[in-house]
């Protein structure tokens, strides 16, 4: 399981090959065995095989070509409304209209969004994180139906890889994201040491040209996450949440 972790590769080629639903469901009852706050799994997984949904979906993610071309989309959401009706039902009153409730509920999708990772390629599945649900969510709520007090945080593609990078995505080094007994701030010749070896990378030196830039940081900063976009997706973020009945 270890090395499965380490060895972890993003797939965004699949096959043509179907997910059996004994094999999808292993990996959604994996997800469902995720640590969560106070085990009331306010999470929901909308399961999307039929391709007209997928063909809905395309747009939020920014086309990406692996939301059409994967077997299964599963867009992870948080979901009050089950929970709701629940202590309705038992003559409870709830209270998770509110942004603590709405940091929880995200933190426990994604821990079951890992968990179904993990078991996707447990099982030579392989899947793709999409980091688009938040930035169109509106769109995602109409077209998943969701209703109010559901908000989907995060989508992941399924399948069987059709292509396997030849390489791994290059991370920071371990001693640069940890920090032991309290955090330590860096200075200029940390950052500089830190992100050499990402700097170096042919790949990304290559982003820097094609982009007309002068740093790597430039190319995040300037083309792929500017503060212009920030602002506009916070601004329908926020819309997308008072929708959903997080912010009164």
């Amino acid at each position: 399981m270890l090395n499965q972790l380490i060895r972890h590769k993003t797939i965004r080629k699949y096959s043509d090959r179907p997910i059996s639903e004994q094999t999808l469901n292993r990996c959604l009852t994996a997800a469902t065995r995720a640590s969560n706050t106070g085990n009331m799994q306010t999470y929901s997984i909308v399961v999307t095989l039929d391709n007209d949904i997928k063909h809905a979906l395309a747009p939020a993610h920014f086309n990406q070509p692996m939301v059409e071309q994967a077997p299964a989309v599963l867009t992870f959401c948080i979901d009050f409304n089950r929970f709701d009706k629940w202590c309705d039902l038992r003559h409870a009153q709830p209270g998770f209209d509110n942004i603590l409730s709405f940091s929880s509920a995200a933190i426990d999708a994604v821990l079951a969004a890992q968990n179904f990772a993990i078991a996707a390629e447990s099982e030579g599945l392989g899947i793709c994180y999409l980091g688009t649900t938040t930035y169109n969510a509106m769109d995602i709520i109409r077209i998943l139906k969701l209703p109010k007090m559901v908000f989907p945080i995060t989508t992941i593609t399924a399948g069987y890889p059709a292509e396997v990078p030849t390489h791994q995505e290059d991370r920071l080094p371990l001693d640069g994201v940890c920090h032991h007994e309290i955090y330590e701030d860096y200075d200029a010749k940390e950052i500089e040491r830190i992100y050499s070896y990402k700097e170096s990378l042919p790949t990304n030196q290559q982003f820097v040209r094609e982009n007309g830039k002068e740093t790597l940081a430039q190319v995040f900063t300037d083309i792929r996450y500017t503060k212009k976009d920030a602002e506009n997706f916070s601004k329908t973020f926020l819309e997308a949440l008072r929708h959903q009945g997080f912010l009164k």
